[in-house]
């Protein structure tokens, strides 16, 4: 929606501005953005399409955006023979990614459930490597590779040290699981004899490794085995939930929402990791099964949101039907993640060239997590003849942190609260306006750009007048020469 403007000649006093509330003032514009309800799409954080972009996930419902598509591969699958990373399968997954207008996250698994397809390497045996024949409940025969083994663990290793020799940092990479331990990667061993989780320094070493690989694309720490989430959360990654919802669909004395996650969180001391690395939820099963089972979908998004998600997986399964569904699912994904917005703006109604020109903003995350990447708030003017001069700040988003509830209380446990939104920040920015700028009337827009040398906005906010170029032309002044 474009902001239409009326301004009168008095200095600083302007009029109602179509989706603003601006106040009147002498001398100075204060600019009060009005809050809009959309479900935004926005990077780092959302709803994950899985092993489908956007563009062919048939079971993703229009109003719904979908910023990352979400899969699993297994180490066979991207390293054929050894020392060749399958780069074809990669980078065209990549390239369908961006092409739907979303990136990749992606975890390598190395233990399949599946008999006769094995997700490690089929030459892992000609090199020396050792493989386990070992059960998965009552499926016999599974061949699993042993990374105790000193041969499977280099060749592992290796692998992902070549991986992320690639990968790190691709501009169209969004996220990597933690994975490669345990069955599909999620660093659990159950019902399963005689294979065994690796012994806990092999753990390390690969924890370890990921780490070193991965320095610029964001790590997510499977939350199966506390000790080893400990280890990971605290040398910097965020955690993936896989189970999500489970309010009993295994046992009627246990489940993931009330035993799992409470127990595991806080021995690992990870409840606290979500202030500098990203959290990722996946349903057990999907939104389907918890209809049918009569769980309430307003507990486990509530849940979800008090502990700070950032993404959502619902395995691009479809959604029941009915209204109060699609409420609850629209209620949730408006606060998943990061949700900024802007309160105020206020600046004088009048700057001269060559002189600095004083910008105050109050922002507030009224979502459920940081934006963990370092975007930039910029302020743009825009000229008579369309020229424009944009300031980038050396403040970014990463500060404007959600709100906070206690989890995992007793009263929690019964009915998990709506999580608050985060206290307003107020950011006083100065902007240097340049000498050179021609006289005359300006539109002063705002937005969040990538870095100090990108001037393209990569953040929707939660405002409305957002203009085709992703900008928010808020108000208007005017400069003057000395």
């Amino acid at each position: 929606m474009k902001a239409t403007w009326l301004i009168s000649t008095n200095l600083g006093v302007l009029t109602l501005v179509s989706g603003l509330v601006l106040a009147e003032e002498p001398g100075w514009v204060t600019v009060r953005p009005v809050e809009i309800e959309d479900i935004l799409a926005n990077p780092g954080m959302g709803w994950e399409t899985f092993h489908r972009t956007a563009a062919n996930d048939r079971n993703l419902p229009d109003w719904i955006p979908s910023t990352v598509q979400y899969l699993r591969w297994g180490w066979g699958e991207l390293e054929p023979e050894p020392g060749r990373l399958n780069i074809e399968l990669i980078d065209k997954v990549l390239a369908e990614s961006r092409s739907a207008g979303q990136k990749l996250a992606f975890r390598v698994m190395c233990c399949s459930t599946t008999r006769g397809r094995p997700y490690h390497p089929r030459w892992l045996r000609d090199i020396g490597g050792r493989v386990i024949v070992t059960r998965y409940g009552d499926v016999q025969g599974l061949e699993v590779p042993d990374l105790d083994d000193p041969i499977t663990l280099k060749a592992h290793l290796d692998f992902i040290r070549r991986l992320g020799a690639k990968y790190d940092g691709h501009p169209d990479l969004d996220h990597i699981d933690l994975g490669s331990v345990g069955w599909w990667g999620e660093w659990h061993m159950s019902r399963s004899e005689p294979a065994r989780m690796p012994l806990p320094e092999n753990q390390r070493k690969i924890i370890d490794t990921y780490l070193e690989s991965f320095r610029k694309t964001p790590l997510l720490m499977l939350i199966d085995g506390p000790e080893m989430l400990h280890y990971a959360t605290s040398r910097g990654t965020g955690w993936r939930a896989d189970c999500l919802g489970d309010m009993g669909g295994f046992s009627r004395n246990w489940c993931h929402m009330r035993n799992a996650y409470p127990s595991t969180l806080n021995e690992a001391q990870a409840l606290e990791v979500w202030k500098t690395a990203p959290v990722a939820w996946e349903t057990c099963w999907d939104i389907r099964k918890w209809v049918q089972e009569g769980w309430s979908l307003r507990y486990i998004f509530n849940y979800a949101l008090a502990l700070h998600g950032s993404y959502f997986n619902n395995k691009s399964a479809p959604l029941p039907p009915g209204d109060e569904v699609r409420e609850e699912v629209t209620r949730f994904l408006r606060r998943l993640g990061y949700r900024l917005v802007i309160r105020e703006v206020r600046h004088p109604a009048i700057a001269r060239a060559g002189e600095n020109m004083p910008v105050t903003m109050v922002w507030q995350n009224v979502g459920a997590a940081p934006c963990y990447r370092p975007y930039r708030i910029a302020v743009r003017l825009t000229g008579p003849s369309g020229k424009t001069f944009i300031h980038v700040s050396e403040r970014t988003v990463r500060e404007i942190l959600p709100g906070e509830v206690e989890v995992f209380t007793e009263s929690f446990m019964q009915n998990p609260p709506d999580l608050p939104p985060g206290k307003p920040v107020t950011i006083e920015e100065i902007v240097p306006i340049e000498r050179t700028l021609e006289p005359g009337e300006y539109s002063l827009a705002i937005g969040v750009v990538e870095s100090l040398e990108s001037h393209t906005p990569v953040v929707q906010l939660a405002i409305s007048g957002r203009a085709a170029d992703g900008w928010y032309p808020l108000s208007r002044l005017r400069i003057i020469r000395q």
